[in-house]
């Protein structure tokens, strides 16, 4: 497949002529005067300065480009210097109202999920990257993974989108040590004081929660919170849907067909397990209200006494508690299990990756953002986007990648100081490769270490159940988005039921809306999608 995608760009010397534009206004691209080959990195030898802007669809994401070592590098060596657009408040309305307005920047980087993707896409809006690559940097498919391609090329047989942090089913047959992100904790100290107990069934989790509120009414000075989770929603809470079943194991399918998982009967004995942590009082206000920065700062007070959540999310705060006093952090234990104490079955990051990265058409120098790509996408980017300059923030000894002290207790200490004088360990991570940075990477240090080693045994290769998403504009879209939206109204009413009885009339009445919506047509279209899916993969 490589060699059929970039035989086109085997171009000889030819004369640049510039960009064009088409009768209906669309800018064409034109062929280079250079010579390109996939042997030759475009950016070798097309580095004059240039700025390009990029899109990044997170809000909190606010590292600037240019003050740190390793961007400083990169540009350097590249000539781009990079201008990032971050949306100050919801991403959703700054998407919408660049791609209504046509003010798409060069770059965007955004959730591999998002629904405004294929939107773009078939509103030709951004430009298929195996076009660019074979015009101006077929390096680009020496460095691009087959499987990814594979997986990203849309029915037209172009690739539009290109993910980080991917995954392949081979990856999970080559490396032991990959992680889930979800995880269940318990604060250190308190956890040891009640007797380290086992909190994997709905008795011990309760237990656990009363004995600890019990004895730990206050963290400094502000009530305890007896168990944490991610913030609610609109169409739900994500620890206690997903991560949820994912820990009670679950099955996505059930002989080859979708399983429903939000009725099996595991997964409704524990959110009544929830509810009545509620009704014991277990459950704090501030879950329902609070949104990650509020958690955030709850966590690095070490205000939590347990929590199902993601390891990533907590790392910096993690850190801050460790520095504070090392028994006060949080570690993983095995959290809710099914009645038959099944393993946890945790999917890792797939081939879908986290977030996908393309190129739009309102880009006046493609040819710049493409090879730019390529780059941070080699082996060559990937080391400097992993462990930064060498000589300034490590040096290769006797084969080995060492990090200085000093940038190395910095990482650890002061992530956002870090961040803007160091600039490596993927602060620009919107391709970064992680299996291929696996080469390059030492052990997790504590207090990181233990939550990421915990997930080694329970984490598994899921794919096929990702993007099983209805097309936009489709009536199991419309569908989905009213599940969703039930679900979101739903789940918060169940948590809160005062009794067993009303928390049955809810969730009955949750399954006979949610049919009368159509469920059954849009889990006919999901079944479609998930078929599709493993034939790309080759499951059965």
């Amino acid at each position: 497949m490589k060699k059929n995608l970039f035989m086109l760009g085997l171009i000889s010397l030819i004369s640049l002529t510039g960009c064009g534009s088409s009768d209906n206004g669309q800018t064409e691209l034109e062929t280079p005067e250079y010579t390109v080959s996939a042997d030759v990195p475009g950016w070798t030898f097309n580095n004059d300065p240039i700025e390009l802007d990029w899109y990044i669809n997170f809000s909190w994401f606010t590292t600037p480009w240019g003050q740190d070592m390793t961007s400083q590098k990169i540009t350097e060596e590249t000539g781009v210097t990079v201008n990032f657009i971050v949306p100050a408040g919801n991403e959703a309305e700054k998407l919408n109202t660049m791609i209504a307005s046509d003010t798409l920047p060069d770059l965007l980087t955004l959730g591999w999920w998002e629904g405004q993707i294929p939107e773009i896409i078939d509103a030709e809006m951004v430009y298929p990257l195996d076009e660019l690559a074979n015009l101006y940097d077929p390096y680009f498919f020496e460095v691009a993974n087959d499987s990814r391609i594979g997986w990203y090329t849309s029915p037209d047989g172009h690739i539009y989108q290109y993910p980080n942090s991917s995954f392949t089913p081979e990856d999970y047959e080559m490396y032991d040590n990959i992680a889930a992100n979800p995880v269940f904790v318990v604060r250190k100290d308190m956890y040891e004081a009640i007797g380290s107990p086992d909190m994997s069934t709905p008795e011990g989790f309760l237990d656990a929660l009363a004995q600890a509120d019990e004895m730990f009414p206050e963290v400094s000075g502000q009530p305890l919170i007896p168990f944490g989770i991610a913030g609610f929603s609109s169409v739900g809470n994500i620890s206690l849907d997903i991560w949820l079943q994912n820990f009670l194991s679950i099955p996505f399918e059930v002989d080859g067909k979708l399983h429903d998982r939000t009725t099996d009967p595991e997964y409704v004995a524990w959110l009544k397990t929830i509810n009545q942590a509620w009704r014991d009082g277990l459950i704090a206000d501030d879950v329902f209200i609070d949104g990650r920065p509020q958690m955030e700062e709850k966590q690095a007070q070490g205000r939590y006494f347990s929590m199902l959540y993601q390891r990533t999310d907590f790392a910096a705060q993690q850190q801050i508690l460790y520095a504070n006093d090392p028994e006060s952090i949080y570690v993983a234990i095995d959290g809710p299990k099914n009645s038959s104490g099944d393993d946890h079955t945790l999917p890792g990051v797939g081939i879908q990756g986290w977030t996908v990265t393309l190129v739009s058409k309102n880009a006046e120098d493609p040819d710049r953002a493409i090879q730019f790509l390529s780059y941070l996408m080699s082996e060559h980017g990937q080391k400097l986007v992993k462990l930064g300059v060498e000589g300034e923030m490590y040096e290769e000894i006797d084969g080995k990648y060492v990090t200085k002290p000093e940038v190395t207790e910095l990482l650890m200490d002061d992530r956002a100081t870090y961040d803007r004088k160091y600039g490596g360990e993927d602060t620009f991570w919107m391709m970064q490769d992680i299996p291929m940075q696996l080469q390059w990477s030492s052990p997790a240090q504590e207090p990181l270490a233990q939550l990421e080693e915990w997930a080694y045994p329970y984490t598994i290769f899921a794919s096929q159940y990702d993007g099983l998403n209805a097309p936009i504009g489709s009536d199991e879209e419309t569908i989905a988005l009213k599940v969703s939206t039930l679900w979101g109204e739903t789940l918060p009413a169940l948590i809160r039921a005062e009794t067993d009885t009303e928390f049955d009339q809810i969730f009955a009445d949750f399954v006979t809306e949610r049919d009368e919506l159509g469920f059954d047509q849009l889990v006919a279209l999901q079944q479609e999608l998930l078929d599709v899916n493993k034939a790309k993969l080759g499951l059965e």
